[in-house]
């Protein structure tokens, strides 16, 4: 039987004082081991970046934040989310191959440019997990608030495969311990552009969970799932909820769909814990999609997942990062202002990066063989919001519209909610 019971709290999530802090980071560099080689979209250049930037602009010596030690999660943890054979599936590919292993591994969706094997990919993949499993139990020891893992947010891990990109599902797991340890309800917020597939699988016949899932949809986007329809299992109905949306959303669009939706159901659910991902590919240069996010749209719904996390569960909110494939260009601006929206005020997007900053960017630009981007001087990206309120009704001649009335219409009526006056 898997075992449930708690990890230790780390210790370097309380201070000599043992006072307990606002906010706790995720963070070793061990993180970086995840790492499927020098051309994969997924580099951890992006984990080291948002590291520096979060420094340089002194978010790591604010009040409160305290720094909590990933661990490698153990099979018996693993398991609450995986199969036992493609756990032995991830192992074996941690190791030296020999010919007739490829083909045994493409069964568990490793191999191919997707997810390469790579050595320690066991180990790598364990430390992301134990990670978000050690913030929620800082969380749930009340040693901190809120936590962040800028490393985890890995959605699209299966039970027993992985997938774009994703080896385990930490997430999935880290919901599923906070549930065993005694979390009445959890509430997972995806904001990533591709379908929380993954999470939403591992959790789709559980009632005390609810998945809710903003993305580009699935008829023009990877996972290809994701629909209106895929409301959770026999026994937990309304538990899933979807919004996909048209291609091309800009980011007023995104903002007043996520506005039109997230607010009203997280009142409703009234989660004891929130869990938010918050993949950066939703933005205009992300190359794996077709978005046009800004970065001051993400630092919106940044503070509004907060603020609702302060309003509805006591401020108990775990912050995961996910995808994000401008590694150099958008994920340490995006991550960072995740960072300091958790640990007390966002930064104005008008600020300038810092020195220190800009030169780590241009070295890791060098040794990625990029050139400068000039344009690149600020936290934002100089386009201010400017989302229309859903509070003065919806236009049916618009798609994105449509398509947020469409997933109101499926999920408010399963938690009291009125699709058309709430």
């Amino acid at each position: 039987m898997p075992d449930d019971s708690p990890a230790p709290v780390p210790a370097a999530a309380v201070d000599e004082t043992g006072v307990p802090g606002e906010c706790g980071i995720v963070w070793s560099d061990d993180l970086c081991e995840y790492d499927f080689g020098p051309y994969h979209p997924m580099s951890p250049v992006r984990l080291t970046l948002t590291r520096e930037l979060a420094r340089a602009s002194g978010i790591l010596d604010r009040p409160g934040v305290r720094t909590i030690a990933p661990y490698v999660a153990s099979d018996e943890q693993l398991g609450t989310v995986h199969d036992e054979d493609y756990l032995a599936a991830v192992r074996r590919a941690s190791e030296p191959l020999d010919g007739g292993d490829a083909e045994h591994l493409i069964r568990f969706g490793i191999g191919g440019e997707d997810v390469p094997p790579f050595p320690g990919m066991h180990t790598a993949s364990s430390r992301i997990v134990g990670g978000s499993l050690a913030a929620v139990d800082a969380i749930r020891a009340g040693t901190v608030r809120r936590a962040v893992n800028i490393a985890g947010g890995m959605h699209h891990a299966r039970p027993a495969s992985a997938s774009g990109f994703c080896v385990y599902n930490d997430a999935a797991v880290a919901i599923r311990h906070a549930l065993a340890q005694g979390e009445e309800r959890v509430m997972y917020i995806d904001t990533d552009v591709h379908h929380g597939d993954g999470v939403e699988l591992a959790l789709w016949d559980e009632p005390r969970a609810i998945t809710l899932s903003v993305h580009e949809t699935g008829e023009r986007l990877f996972p290809g799932t994701g629909f209106v329809q895929d409301t959770g299992g026999a026994g937990a109905q309304g538990s899933a909820i979807n919004v996909p949306l048209p291609p091309r959303t800009t980011a007023d669009g995104w903002v007043r769909a996520l506005r039109a939706v997230v607010p009203a159901l997280v009142r409703a659910v009234k989660p004891t814990l929130l869990v938010t991902q918050h993949g950066a590919d939703t933005h205009r240069v992300d190359p794996l999609a077709d978005f046009s996010v800004s970065l001051e749209t993400h630092r919106e719904v940044m503070v509004m997942l907060r603020d609702l996390a302060d309003e509805v569960c006591d401020g108990r909110w775990l912050a995961l990062g996910g995808g994000g494939y401008a590694v150099i260009d958008v994920v340490p601006r995006s991550w960072a202002q995740l960072l300091a929206v958790a640990t007390g005020e966002a930064i104005d997007p008008q600020t300038p990066l810092p020195k220190a900053y800009r030169e780590a960017e241009a070295r890791a630009r060098a040794e990625h063989g990029l050139s400068p981007e000039p344009a690149i001087r600020t936290y934002g990206d100089g386009r201010p919001l400017a989302a229309r309120s859903w509070e003065n009704g919806f236009d049916p001649e618009d798609d994105l519209d449509r398509a947020v009335q469409a997933a109101r219409r499926v999920a408010f009526p399963e938690w009291g909610l009125d699709p058309f006056l709430d």
